[in-house]
């Protein structure tokens, strides 16, 4: 746990570097997450202090690395009251970015390019260059191209939880099966399914389309609302949904809402390593209103015959079937 910023000689701006330098790193847990959360909303200088670090980070872009390494060299002693230049942030900003290799990944017309992947029951935070922050679900894969104009992300296969860093001058466009996502800064999810792609807005506003639709066809979603994006890339109308409980994966939990149970086969599928199936459409539309750990779906398994007419039927290769009792 990282130390409260009052104690000992450390600072606010200390802490902030701390944890920038952290939420980079490839694994962050569950609990550091929430104790940044805290420690952010603690004070408004937390979060003045986090967010200047994400505007050096995004300045980096743009500045070869020899450049930047003479900034955050020790100034002389005449300078050491220039307030605009924070040399300490500069430096940490500089380690960071020789330490994931992010000079070898941008060019100095800013552009960016890194593919990330979870496994199976793994969930993976990732910090972009842009300030932006994306948490994959398990068995997820995107590809992220950022260029001048615009930042580019392809959902590829799973799920993610994007944290978009404002940018007016570059649009942040999630593209996921037949569907496009369009934001300038906000906070969304985005599902791949097997036949369609689902957009869940938890804070601002952002544009749904089919990916081949013309820009003036989309359908806009704001806190609150939702979306399905089917093969043929026709958007349905926005509805409303609870983005807590869409997004309770990334604190390992599983919430259905009179979800149907091929929906709940679909999704206790991705945490599997043998797929879940149910043996027909009757027993698809039976609905389940429950609560889960997402790495214990045995578990799910043993109290449906107790909440709904079915039984689990395992076969040979070690997959299971839910079938009508």
């Amino acid at each position: 746990m990282m130390d409260n910023c009052a104690c000992g000689q450390t600072t606010v701006r200390d802490e902030a570097a701390r944890w920038f330098v952290r939420l980079r790193e490839p694994a962050v847990s569950i609990e550091e997450h929430l104790q940044f959360e805290h420690w952010l909303n603690e004070h408004p200088q937390h979060r003045d202090e986090f967010q200047l670090l994400q505007g050096l980070w995004s300045a980096a872009d743009l500045l070869p690395a020899a450049r930047l390494q003479a900034l955050c060299e020790t100034p002389p002693a005449r300078n050491k009251r220039r307030p605009l230049v924070r040399y300490a942030v500069a430096a940490s900003v500089l380690a960071v970015a020789l330490g994931l290799g992010l000079f070898s990944g941008l060019n100095q017309s800013g552009s960016y390019s890194a593919e990330f992947a979870t496994t199976l029951g793994e969930r993976r935070h990732v910090a972009l260059p842009d300030g932006s922050v994306i948490d994959l679900n398990s068995r997820s894969r995107l590809q992220v191209r950022f260029e001048k104009g615009q930042r580019n992300v392809e959902l590829s296969e799973g799920e993610a939880m994007f944290n978009v860093a404002h940018d007016s001058d570059r649009p942040f466009v999630v593209e996921s099966g037949s569907g496009k996502v369009t934001v300038t800064g906000t906070r969304f999810d985005v599902r791949r399914g097997a036949s369609d792609t689902r957009v869940v807005v938890e804070q601002g506003t952002v544009r749904v389309q089919g990916r081949e639709a013309p820009g003036d066809v989309f359908v806009a979603l704001t806190a609150g609302l939702g979306t399905r994006v089917d093969a043929h890339g026709n958007v349905a109308p926005a509805y409303a949904v609870n983005p807590a409980e869409l997004t309770a994966w990334r604190s390992g939990k599983l919430v259905f809402n009179n979800a149907s149970l091929s929906e709940v086969v679909e999704e206790v599928s991705r945490y599997r390593e043998k797929p879940l199936t149910v043996s027909n459409d009757q027993v698809g539309q039976l609905r389940l209103t429950s609560v889960f750990k997402s790495d214990n779906t045995e578990a799910l398994l043993k109290a449906l015959p107790n909440i709904l007419p079915v039984a689990v039927r395992t076969h040979a290769d070690g997959s299971q079937e839910i079938i009508s009792k």
